[in-house]
């Protein structure tokens, strides 16, 4: 019995031993730990200090304003624009008014567009050749227009009016940012007011997902407006007496600032035209870079030439080949010649 009572006292004191023996254990233990856990928290700082700011401006970037675009500095205007005009002709032996435009023009369809089926259309053609087409004798001399022409201009932007107001719907914890009053979404299409000379503006239609802004610098070929003839909604020919200033026209083959639109609209998607039945299109231009040496058409001419060329399609992408039709134009006749 006396034995048994002496073992207790013995877990008592090793229990004693150890509450003692704590303080010095405590004392090694956080000198260690904190050895270990400082330069952890100040890695952790320092990770902390580049994710958070990222993750902040991710935030912004989603929730905030959008940034406005820095526009391309105005480049220089061409010296001269692109002129309208029509080409004289030399009627030959056998020559007939079909011929003629299918095989100097180019135009397929001439049979078509102008048929004795529908005589007011012949005698339009009769009226912008300067002859009747049922009356032609060798030697005489007529005016051959092209066929749905294009030009190729640029310019700056003065102004942007889209064709449909859009209105952003706000969704939840999602601030919807406040367009810039100088830029426009022109997804659905816009006319842009278009200065591409001192004295010169055009209002070009535009579709496309490039962002335009105030002061953007616009490359474009574009659909001259033709005349109007009652009905004849068809009909192909511009007013060789028209100007350029005010005219309002469709583009194709468009680039804003460093931007070309891939996905806009192929001038052969311009309605109405000929260019996949004649495998081409006729343009009017400048050569210079400020003009067609943009397209890259290198037609060994001097610079602030008024021309006349005609460019290939393939696929709906025009461009000029060796060997394709060059007029230059003649101040004196206000024509067009080889």
């Amino acid at each position: 019995m006396s034995d048994r009572k002496h073992q207790r006292p013995g877990h008592t004191g090793d229990l004693h031993v150890m509450l003692h023996a704590k303080p010095r254990l405590i004392l090694v233990f956080v000198p260690v730990v904190l050895l270990i856990m400082l330069p952890i928290f100040q890695y952790g700082m320092r990770i902390g200090e580049r994710i958070v700011p990222n993750i902040t401006d991710f935030f912004y970037t989603m929730t905030g304003p959008s940034p406005s675009a820095t526009p391309m500095p105005i480049l220089s205007f061409p010296a001269s624009l692109p002129k309208v005009g029509v080409i004289p002709y030399t009627v030959q032996a056998g020559d007939s008014c079909d011929e003629i435009l299918t095989i100097q023009m180019r135009m397929e369809d001439a049979g078509q567009l102008f048929s004795d089926a529908n005589p007011n259309t012949v005698k339009e053609l009769g009226r912008v050749i300067g002859q009747d087409c049922h009356r032609l004798q060798p030697s005489m001399v007529i005016r051959l227009a092209p066929q749905y022409p294009l030009v190729a201009v640029s310019g700056v932007v003065l102004k942007i009016e889209p064709t449909a107001t859009q209105q952003p719907i706000p969704t939840p914890l999602v601030t919807i940012p406040t367009q810039s009053p100088a830029t426009s979404d022109c997804s659905s299409g816009c006319f842009l007011t278009l200065r591409i000379d001192r004295e010169t503006q055009i209002r070009l239609f535009v579709q496309t997902t490039v962002p335009v802004h105030i002061g953007s610098w616009v490359w474009a070929q574009a659909m001259l407006a033709r005349t109007h003839i009652a009905d004849f909604a068809n009909y192909p020919f511009v007013d060789p007496e028209a100007s350029l200033n005010g005219m309002t026209m469709n583009a194709c083959d468009l680039q804003i600032d460093r931007i070309h639109d891939s996905n806009g609209l192929a001038c052969d998607q311009l309605l109405p035209n000929t260019i996949d039945d004649d495998g081409g299109a006729w343009l009017f231009g400048v050569t210079g870079p400020a003009n067609l040496g943009h397209w890259g058409y290198q037609l060994g001419l001097p610079s602030n030439t008024s021309v006349l060329i005609w460019l290939t399609n393939w696929n709906g992408a025009l461009s000029f080949h060796r060997g394709n039709p060059v007029y230059r134009y003649n101040e004196i006749t206000r024509m067009y010649n080889t």
